[in-house]
């Protein structure tokens, strides 16, 4: 049987914690590996890294630092359906946690 896929959505994730991005994006899997008229391909972005550096002390001692990091863990997950399935009502149902931020753009 050969799948119409008509329309394509990008669902793109973002978190802090890469456990919690890596169960919401096992979530969203399962999700759409119950809709036969679905595909879906996972791509992971390269890590940013922020690093910050602060002094120690702010009157005395101007060479001891201290650097702290933010590393924000991102993957996009391309959707191709058909056209008859509301895909926007069944991602909206899938109560991803708070941790992740998610953006769905239409292609």
């Amino acid at each position: 049987m050969d799948i119409k896929t008509n329309e394509k959505i990008r669902v793109r994730l973002e978190s802090f914690n890469h456990e919690l991005l890596n169960s919401s994006c096992r979530k969203l899997v399962t999700l759409l590996d119950t809709n036969t008229e679905t595909k879906y391909s996972m791509v992971p972005l390269p890590t940013d890294k922020r690093i910050y550096c602060v002094l120690r002390s702010p009157h005395v001692n101007k060479d001891a630092r201290e650097h702290f990091e933010v590393r924000v863990h991102k993957r996009i997950l391309d959707i191709y359906y058909d056209s008859s399935v509301n895909m926007f009502d069944l991602l909206s149902k899938s109560d991803l946690p708070a941790g992740v931020l998610y953006r769905i753009c239409l292609s």
